[in-house]
């Protein structure tokens, strides 16, 4: 595995690779790997000849009273990890490399960006978007892999590569998660024994929606007084927000009907943590996505 940390060497061996007819695979994460991390990086070496990893802890995405500093960093556990699984190449650069002194340049997907993570975090997904392009422009992939976990997120990339006519394929990957159902992610790291075990409520609240879908309820109203009940029970748990959206526009809907996206946000002591069901309805019945 070769590692950069500049972005001009990493933009040269990648428009290298691809004049060379190689096609890039791209898993773009903030390090403190986990197996949902891992998953993608699998995923991407199966569907492409060069697989690139970069690890940024991207600091446009916090909000001032949010966790940046405090974000797990594991930086030679990260890249063992990924020479492990076999990346090519691994971008890991400092904070100065991606915003220089007097940086002012900006990418904002504006609509899908305002609800839900939008409401609570303002700013996050101009972060996010910025950063994300920067690193398609860097990068050059033909392929670059997101998981479902955070589903705005990827509704928000997809948009942008869309309006913005970005030549790279978004591939959307499962969740991974636990034997008890709680979602893998780097924040996990903050809860302890008895936090950990509160945080399973997210799962189960998000099964007793997929039951009511199951067994004919529709009502949004219903489905989001249900899962408010389930997590206003623990009490570790601290709901932010939950909806019941289309799953490509994030506006809200009376019914479950089509595509339909049920996320929540909720803080377990000091962790926040997202997950979210997605319900396909087709001719052939219902397909629910954990």
């Amino acid at each position: 595995m070769k590692a950069f940390t500049r972005a001009a060497e990493m933009q040269t061996a990648s428009l290298g690779l691809r004049s060379g007819g190689k096609s890039i695979g791209f898993v773009p994460t903030m390090g403190a790997l986990h197996e949902g991390h891992l998953s993608l990086v699998r995923r991407a070496r199966q569907e492409n000849e060069v697989t690139v990893t970069s690890v940024f802890v991207n600091p446009a995405q916090f909000g001032p009273t949010e966790d940046y500093r405090k974000y797990p960093r594991e930086p030679a556990r990260d890249a063992q990890l990924l020479e492990r699984e076999g990346v090519d190449f691994l971008f890991a650069p400092p904070v100065e490399e991606m915003y220089p002194p007097n940086f002012q340049t900006y990418a904002t997907v504006e609509k899908v960006s305002a609800p839900l993570e939008g409401q609570f975090r303002p700013g996050h997904f101009r972060g996010v978007a910025t950063v994300v392009l920067k690193l398609f422009n860097i990068i050059q992939p033909h392929r670059a892999y997101f998981g479902r976990k955070d589903a705005q997120q990827c509704v928000v990339i997809r948009r942008m590569v869309r309006e913005l006519n970005l030549p790279v394929e978004i591939v959307v990957c499962p969740i991974v998660r636990e034997p008890d159902g709680l979602a893998l992610s780097s924040r996990n790291y903050y809860l302890n024994g008895e936090e950990r075990r509160a945080a399973r409520v997210l799962y189960r609240s998000l099964c007793r929606a997929r039951e009511l879908v199951e067994k004919g309820e529709r009502r949004t109203e219903a489905i989001v007084r249900e899962i408010r009940q389930l997590i206003e029970r623990e009490p570790h748990a601290r709901l932010d927000y939950v909806a019941v959206v289309h799953a490509d526009t994030l506006e809200p809907v009376g019914r479950v009907a089509g595509a339909t996206l049920i996320p929540l946000a909720v803080w377990i002591g000091r962790a926040r943590l997202i997950d979210n069901l997605l319900i396909e309805e087709s001719g052939s019945g219902l397909g629910f996505h954990l």
